[in-house]
């Protein structure tokens, strides 16, 4: 609490300062920090990189709890920043309140839709690149039976799910897929004791490759697959660094590109939505000196025929947004 204060209020003296002329572009992160290897790390990534490319500076928040969302919007409003990007599904409704006071400030958030004259919204086919990933850990397991820990149980984490369990099902009709979410409530993000918990029981039922669509809570799922001398898979930020030779690949979600895109527009960022997926380079997997030698060429070249397929219209992936039903998985 008080570092926000403490951040919103030089904001706010910066501003009254120089005038809102400076237009500083603005990151929120969402619970779990900007150092959670995961979602708001890949975010943090992307306003690094526009800085480092342009010499331009931006302002940044870490959420401490779920009251701070509204005051921290409007705080950097008010003091100028110009667009303000936040991270997480869970700013929608307080972002459909606060940007008609703001027409001035455009607004860019991640995860959720929200329409609104002066709001980007970015959303992504996190199925379609599930859907590679759990290629990719049915044609690793050797016992024919994989696992899926999530976070908070909503229907995003949902969608993940489902898409990874029709992944899986492509290459073994016949595979057994244990999913498990770590809570309902923001807590499940950054619960990687509970997450290791998880895993370990989904090991113990047989499954030998485990995937992690839970934010901070998934460092320890990470760790407790690697303990268990089994794979693991990472998600949204390439996590295959954490335990080399034991992630077989990350789901890449690109949140760095969708931050440094919104900066890059700066006070010209576009309304609107924008879906990143296969077809844009919104999603995809992760190869690198971690997992070389976990992936065949054989392996790899499945599942790039695969996304060529997805990314054309000829495989289609459900998607659980759209349609609550998981054909492929039983919650």
């Amino acid at each position: 609490m008080t570092y926000m204060k403490t951040i919103l209020g030089a904001a706010a003296a910066t501003a009254l300062a120089t005038g809102a002329a400076l237009a500083e572009p603005a990151l929120i992160f969402d619970l779990g920090g900007k150092f959670d290897k995961s979602f708001n790390e890949a975010a943090y990534n992307g306003a690094e990189r526009w800085k480092a490319e342009t010499g331009g500076n931006y302002r940044e928040l870490e959420m401490q709890s779920e009251a701070q969302r509204e005051q921290a919007l409007r705080r950097l409003a008010e003091s100028g920043s110009n667009p303000i990007v936040m991270t997480g599904f869970a700013f929608g409704d307080v972002l459909s309140q606060v940007a008609p006071d703001y027409p001035d400030t455009k607004f860019a958030i991640i995860d959720m839709v929200v329409d609104q004259p002066n709001v980007k919204s970015v959303v992504f086919n996190e199925h379609e690149g599930s859907y590679l990933v759990g290629m990719m850990a049915a044609m690793a397991s050797q016992s024919g039976t994989v696992g899926f820990v999530g976070g908070m149980d909503i229907p995003l984490i949902r969608k993940f799910a489902c898409g990874y369990a029709q992944g899986v099902k492509a290459v073994n009709p016949d595979a057994t897929i244990i999913a498990n979410m770590t809570g309902t409530t923001p807590a499940a993000w950054n619960d990687p004791v509970k997450g290791g918990e998880l895993a370990k029981a989904q090991i113990s039922q047989g499954a030998d490759v485990v995937y992690a669509a839970a934010g901070g809570t998934g460092i320890g799922v990470l760790q407790a697959v690697a303990d268990e001398g089994k794979l693991s898979i990472g998600v949204d930020s390439n996590q295959n660094y954490l335990q080399p030779g034991s992630v077989l690949t990350s789901m890449l979600k690109r949140v760095d590109n969708a931050v440094y895109e919104a900066f890059t527009e700066g006070t010209d960022l576009q309304p609107g939505i924008n879906v990143m997926g296969l077809a844009n380079g919104g999603v995809g997997y992760a190869m690198d000196e971690h997992n070389a030698e976990l992936v065949s060429a054989e392996m790899q070249a499945a599942v790039d025929e695969a996304a060529a397929k997805i990314a054309s219209g000829e495989i289609a992936v459900h998607d659980y947004m759209s349609d609550d039903s998981c054909p492929a998985l039983s919650f």
